[in-house]
């Protein structure tokens, strides 16, 4: 997508919605952040509108900002045997809402959110929207099933993973987690070693359920890095305007 298809885009987007959108353009692409409550209006029209016609809706995500813009590793000093260390997580899922790390930027002020990427074979354009969930203790958005259905499986994944709930989902259930499941294991407070561990018992001969006897420990740290694709694309950029 050019600048051009983006710069249109977002002047649509604002003459036609107006302060119900908060619209950017992040590395080209067009990103309008909405209220919940207008998720579905805006969706039919982004839709069914000749301006717009994004009839395919490509994904749908949970995103939980518990910890967002934190570092536990600085990678550009650090040394290049360091990342075989474990780090230190702060509790068993490091840390939660309320004691949660803030970030050199400005803390999000709600936690949860679902991210919808919608496609327009019609005109060739792609829109990221993103909705925040008013509650944190119960994240709830209203479900896009009735305007693109192809999001049923995407809004199941997001409450499985997140525990979103979506308003309006005609079967909302696991999807990748089994039944008897405690929990949301992409949420940041998660332990990080799990509830319970499964084990096969030789005595009772059945698998047995019993709880973590791991210690809870970070191999892999949290980082901020710059994409090695635009860095790469940048140095390219001014090696090209130099050599003209």
């Amino acid at each position: 997508m050019t600048d051009t298809q983006n710069t249109s885009l977002a002047g649509q987007l604002a003459a036609r919605f107006g302060d119900m959108l908060n619209i950017s353009t992040v590395r080209n692409e067009t990103v309008a952040e909405l209220a919940a409550a207008d998720l579905v209006a805006v969706a039919s029209a982004l839709r069914d509108e000749p301006a717009f016609l994004f009839s395919e809706l490509i994904d749908l995500c949970g995103i939980d900002y518990l910890g967002y813009g934190q570092t536990e590793w600085n990678t550009e000093t650090v040394s290049g045997s360091g990342f075989s260390r474990g780090v230190e997580g702060q509790a068993l899922g490091r840390f939660d809402w309320a004691s949660r790390p803030r970030g050199d930027g400005e803390p999000q002020p709600r936690r949860f959110a679902a991210v919808i990427h919608l496609l327009s074979i019609e005109h060739n354009r792609r829109l990221r929207l993103r909705v925040f969930c008013e509650d944190d203790s119960l994240p709830v958005i209203p479900s896009l099933t009735q305007v693109w259905p192809g999001s049923n499986w995407f809004e199941r994944e997001a409450f499985d993973l997140y525990g979103i709930i979506f308003d309006g989902h005609p079967d909302l259930r696991r999807i990748l987690t089994d039944y008897g499941f405690v929990g949301h294991p992409f949420r940041k407070d998660f332990p990080l070693i799990g509830n319970v561990e499964v084990r096969y018992d030789p005595e009772q001969k059945r698998v047995v359920y019993q709880p973590v006897s791991i210690e809870p420990r970070v191999l892999v740290p949290r980082t901020i890095r710059n994409d090695a694709d635009l860095v790469q694309a940048k140095a390219e950029a001014a090696d090209n305007w130099r050599d003209n």
